[in-house]
């Protein structure tokens, strides 16, 4: 039951949360995309005027978005568009403010960013407005990526990019991740 008021509320609060995040990044220092590292970029929906931008200027190859079915609905290229386009698109279903990424997602994230990282190509990680639940795969891939802890790599996404924001659940997640990767790498 908690889950259904939680995604009550993201749906709730998806367009006054978009219009701010529009308005902060027209009136404020905030970006809409921000670079991580030589492959990732993490940033907010990929809006349909700037999907040749990440394409053209960004090198852009895979798109992976942690957005619901109504959050990209209006606002962003189809799963089709970005085929059309030469990028890969993978979906990641993630409730705003409270979600996490399964462990699958995770994997499934990692896979694309390593692909495109050994071609030399880049990765758009998004969900609405890049703060939280695209941040925290991007976190996943810099503790995985650079054999980081969680407060490591959250530092390096925040040192790119001010305005991210986790909450409990996303820390305490960051933590088991870092956790579990660690005791595989150990050769104990």
């Amino acid at each position: 039951m908690p889950w259904i008021g939680s995604y009550v509320f993201s749906r709730v609060a998806f367009y006054p949360s978009l219009f701010y995040n529009y308005c902060m990044s027209k009136v404020s220092s905030r970006n809409w995309y921000d670079r991580i590292d030589e492959t990732v970029i993490l940033g907010a929906l990929p809006l349909r005027p700037i999907a040749k931008t990440l394409i053209n200027q960004e090198n852009v190859r895979g798109i992976i978005s942690a957005n619901l079915d109504h959050e990209i609905k209006h606002f962003t290229p189809t799963e089709e568009e970005w085929r059309q386009m030469g990028v890969e698109y993978l979906r990641l279903k993630i409730v705003d403010f409270v979600g996490t990424p399964s462990h699958e997602q995770i994997s499934e994230a990692l896979d694309c960013i390593n692909r495109y990282k050994k071609k030399g190509k880049s990765v758009y990680i998004h969900c609405k407005a890049g703060r939280t639940r695209s941040a925290t795969i991007v976190a996943c891939y810099l503790i995985k990526a650079n054999g980081w802890d969680d407060l490591t790599a959250w530092q390096h996404i925040v040192s790119c990019r001010a305005h991210v924001r986790i909450f409990n659940v996303q820390k305490e997640f960051l933590h088991q991740f870092y956790l579990s990767n660690k005791n595989l790498d150990d050769p104990a």
